[in-house]
């Protein structure tokens, strides 16, 4: 028993929080052997249906139902459900040595993790215009994390910092230079993190840096990035996650005067009109079907013509941005796949590819029906395809590591 003991004192735990605007997704990782102890979600704060579920691997699963006012409330929830002497995770919330905070936009100013201190709040703060639904909510997982477990170092890991390598020709708009100057109006990119993990795998895995990598991180929301050397040279998102692909319910790159038309055919506001391209548009304005790629293909295989036009729009702008970053590139090295659809879902996989050979892009048709971490790389293919199953959580349990511990 006192073996034991000493070996649970011994033990790395680092807790990953990530706080949406009404949401907050968390793991607990043993970063001894980069395991998950636990995790959970808290959903629907300060809304009516207010609910926490929380899974220690290996008990039964905890799900408390209770109105949940603000982010405060919500983690102290994720503190009582850690230490439960029944469904918990650890007696004490001593044992955790170090909190990492995903941390939706960084702007110019925070190219890497940083420990939090006043300055650093201070600049998450400086980007709640450009991240207004997810940086308030950011700041107050961490300030809640700050006030209930005094004395813990606190790490933020940006979404944006991985693109900040950037030239400056990629990543400026085509509009007066005033508006950069005086505004940081310019491309950020987003899903950093998932990007900075598929790559490291793939150098891992390869075992060399001098690659031109395409990482396609596909789910709900979708973005690509061109990396060559182990940097990001372009990305497909923008200002704002909105730019680029058509998504589950965003609709991507969009002529900036079909915005304005669109406001006055049907008498939006600017917000109005960001909440229609944000949350009513892509493949479910599309479909008319669902955001969810599994019912898209269900309907379309019963004849759905509009589930089966949003599933070709999807892969038709993928393949496209793979054309173009292959061009910025120079060349392909690898194509690698992530996220939930991109992971899954071995239909997008083809249709994305599908006439690449110009390229020298070959799949094998039998590996591409898989899950989880796959080579589907056909004979003769010259390009590396593979698929990388994302760890977002391990990511920023692995820089918090590094840099507080």
């Amino acid at each position: 028993m006192k073996k034991y003991a000493e070996d649970e004192e011994n033990m790395t735990y680092i807790l990953v929080i990530n706080a949406g605007s009404s949401s907050i997704k968390y793991q607990l990782i043993d970063m001894d052997n980069e395991e998950v102890k636990a995790k959970g979600l808290v959903e629907r704060i300060g809304i009516e249906g207010s609910q926490l579920t929380h899974t220690t691997i290996g008990k039964e699963k905890l799900v408390v139902k209770k109105f949940l006012k603000d982010h405060g409330e919500g983690m102290q929830e994720v503190i009582k459900a850690m230490v439960d002497p029944v469904y918990g995770a650890v007696a004490s919330m001593d044992e955790i040595q170090a909190i990492g905070h995903r941390v939706l936009h960084g702007g110019e100013r925070f190219t890497q993790p940083s420990i939090v201190d006043e300055e650093v709040l201070d600049g998450i703060r400086e980007y709640i215009e450009l991240g207004p639904l997810h940086n308030p909510a950011n700041i107050k997982g961490i300030e809640t994390c700050m006030e209930l477990m005094p004395g813990k170092p606190n790490v933020a890991v940006f979404d944006t910092a991985f693109h900040q390598t950037m030239p400056d020709y990629a990543y400026l708009y085509g509009i007066p230079y005033e508006a950069y100057k005086d505004y940081k109006i310019r491309k950020y990119g987003f899903h950093g993190t998932s990007h900075r993990y598929i790559t490291m795998q793939i150098e891992n895995k390869l075992g060399r840096k001098d690659l031109r990598i395409i990482t396609c991180h596909l789910g709900n929301g979708s973005s690509l990035a061109a990396v060559k050397d182990g940097k990001c040279i372009d990305t497909s998102m923008g200002l704002t996650p909105l730019e680029g692909l058509i998504m589950g319910t965003r609709s991507g790159d969009i002529d900036p005067t079909a915005v304005t038309y669109l406001m006055k055919k049907y008498g939006m506001t600017a917000e109005e009109t960001v909440n229609y391209l944000n949350k009513k548009s892509g493949v479910l304005g599309i479909s008319g079907v669902s955001s969810d790629f599994r019912d898209l293909e269900s309907a379309a295989n019963e004849g759905n013509k509009k589930a089966q036009l949003a599933l070709d729009m999807f892969v038709y702008r993928i393949k496209k941005y793979i054309g173009a970053f292959a061009a910025a590139l120079g060349g392909v090295d690898v194509i690698a796949f992530a996220g939930g659809i991109g992971e899954n879902d071995g239909y997008v996989r083809a249709e994305c590819l599908k006439g690449m050979e110009y390229l020298g892009v070959c799949i094998d048709e039998e590996a591409n029906k898989g899950r989880g971490e796959l080579d589907i790389t056909g004979e003769g293919s010259k390009v590396k395809v593979l698929v990388i199953p994302t760890n977002e959580e391990l990511m920023i349990a692995r820089e918090t590591k590094a840099l507080a511990l």
